[in-house]
């Protein structure tokens, strides 16, 4: 702990994604547990929706032992609890709550609301409402928990991520403002709609009125209260600088502090564990492009991939496939190259020609059917991945040095085709880019280079901004992460320096593959949690010392 900084007793922190994997925050929750919880032993408690009624949580397990005589007390108030560990390293406390009753009573907390923080929940659709009542049912937890067991001795802190714990948020501000509250945006909502409707994001920022976008772009109620919050909460924050400048510009509200987002590296292997893994992820994605395309692609083969949300061009999925195609044509290249877009798409099932060729072990010479793709869709005409293919001509012919396999599920293990976590999958690659626009941080370039893969990513990204920070300069592909320039306009260009980058590494002698992934590995152990949980220290200090004048008042 940093001297003279005030630090909480306990903390309280919720999300839609505790015991919920759904996306990022997911990540950036489950890896910092084991630091807070080392800290502040079992006195760090994360809340989640319990939407899991049909299946238990295969990231929490129960345990009623805990704070029993508070959950009968809860349960007498209506507040429906059931109490256990997050199932990730450090098992910290999870409260997994029942946010359902909350719905009867919807339009008199939205009511209460607006006379209070004058946030708009007129215009809620979609996920609005569900996540509204999940963050009023963990703010009752809160509330309960703290007058049964704490006073305003004790030095709390309730920390929020996202417009989905907004409500709950100020509930604590007006209820129980002995608490001290801190409310992090990992994007706004309104960055991200302007970005991913075509709309330039960056040239335009000094310029664009958040309540104006919202309203033209239908997100008024999320912007409502993303705004709301950060406006009232004790401390707001972010992951990184370039969504700190959208939050000034969209939201009106400087951020408090950044909150760049760390990691653990405890599920990287080691040794000979990481050779073997490496070879066996390489055989396997080389395996499955040989049994799709009929060829004979050797362990020579430059294995490169993008990956994460589906965000067409948010992600720069456009972008990759534009300097995959630009590559097919590049002389410096020489090595054949096999490209995989490793992202969750409308998924169907598993292409039974595939499995059977698979299975049969033997080669083949003759491709398959739309041998651009591992899994048939839902709607396969209809998707952008496959569209952009069709437009370019991009098939997978025999004679293209570049190929381009489309893997649209996630890899948890199961899929049919990979078989393979999405984590042991990325060990065999050789580079892997993420061209992205919209990106307040990006967990997977930073994953990436934790396990030695080189990546390369743009200045749009927190964590591109921070590998830049780390250089003094632009990051190159031999520092371990080439971070290219991308402004609003200039996609073409960014299309040709990754054509570029990839051909040169094509060409580096063993010696330099081997130095670039060593400087991957060292680039990761500058943003694990022991270096960046400073940040939330001076987070909670913030906050404790906006609550200790409130007190005083």
């Amino acid at each position: 702990m940093v001297k003279d900084l005030l630090f909480p007793d306990y903390i309280f922190e919720s999300s839609w994604e505790v015991c919920n994997k759904v996306g990022g925050i997911y990540t950036v929750l489950s890896t910092r547990a084991k630091t807070l919880q080392d800290a502040l032993h079992d006195r760090i408690i994360f809340i989640g929706p319990d939407c899991w009624t049909k299946k238990e949580s295969p990231y929490f397990r129960e345990d009623p032992m805990l704070f029993g005589e508070w959950i009968c007390h809860a349960k007498k108030d209506g507040i429906n609890i059931r109490v256990g560990r997050w199932m990730v390293p450090g098992e910290p406390i999870a409260l997994l709550v029942d946010f359902t009753p909350y719905f009867s009573q919807k339009n008199e907390i939205y009511g209460k609301l607006w006379e209070s923080y004058q946030v708009d929940s007129l215009h809620a659709y979609g996920d609005y409402d569900e996540a509204s009542m999940f963050s009023y049912a963990a703010a009752l937890v809160v509330e309960s928990f703290y007058r049964f067991y704490l006073d305003d001795t004790k030095k709390v802190v309730y920390h929020g991520n996202e417009w989905m714990t907004g409500l709950g948020l100020l509930y604590i501000n007006q209820y129980v403002p002995e608490i001290a509250t801190i409310f992090t945006t990992h994007a706004t909502s309104i960055g991200r709609s302007i970005a991913g409707n075509n709309k330039p994001l960056y040239d335009y920022l000094f310029a664009y009125n958040g309540d104006q976008m919202s309203a033209e772009l239908n997100v008024q109620s999320k912007h409502s209260i993303e705004k709301q919050t950060a406006k009232y909460v004790d401390c707001f924050t972010t992951v990184s600088k370039i969504t700190a400048k959208e939050c000034v510009e969209l939201l009106d509200k400087p951020v408090d502090v950044v909150l760049p987002n760390g990691f653990e590296n405890n599920f990287v292997p080691k040794g000979a564990a990481f050779s073997r893994k490496r070879k066996e992820a390489r055989k396997r994605l080389l395996d499955v492009a040989n049994a799709l395309m009929g060829t004979d692609l050797g362990d020579d083969t430059l294995i490169v991939s993008t990956s994460g949300r589906y965000e067409f061009r948010n992600k720069g999925i456009d972008v990759f496939i534009e300097a995959m195609n630009r590559l097919l044509r590049d002389k410096e290249l020489h090595k054949n190259v096999v490209a995989f877009i490793e992202v969750p798409g409308w998924v169907g099932e598993p292409r039974k020609d595939l499995m059977e060729r698979l299975a049969s072990g033997r080669k083949y010479d003759t491709p398959l059917e739309v041998c651009e793709i591992t899994h048939w869709l839902n709607n396969m005409s209809h998707d952008n991945v496959l569209e952009m293919l069709k437009y370019y001509d991009m098939h997978n012919y025999k004679d293209d040095h570049v190929k381009l396999i489309f893997l649209p599920c996630y890899l948890t293990g199961d899929d049919g085709i990979i078989n393979m976590t999405y984590y042991d999958v990325v060990l065999g690659n050789d580079i892997c880019i993420y061209p992205s626009y919209y990106e307040p941080w990006g967990y997977t370039p930073l994953e990436s280079i934790a396990f030695k893969v080189p990546c390369i990513t743009t200045d749009l990204s927190g964590f591109g901004m921070w590998a830049n920070g780390i250089k003094g300069g632009y990051s190159e592909i031999e520092d371990g992460a080439k971070v290219i320039h991308r402004t609003d306009y200039n996609y073409s260009e960014v299309a040709d320096i990754i054509k570029d980058t990839v051909a040169k590494y094509s060409n580096m002698s063993a010696a330099e593959v081997k130095k670039a992934r060593q400087n991957a590995d060292k680039l990761s152990k500058k943003a694990l949690w022991s270096e960046f949980i400073k940040y939330y220290y001076e987070a909670y200090d913030f906050a404790l010392r906006r609550a200790e004048e409130r007190k005083k008042k």
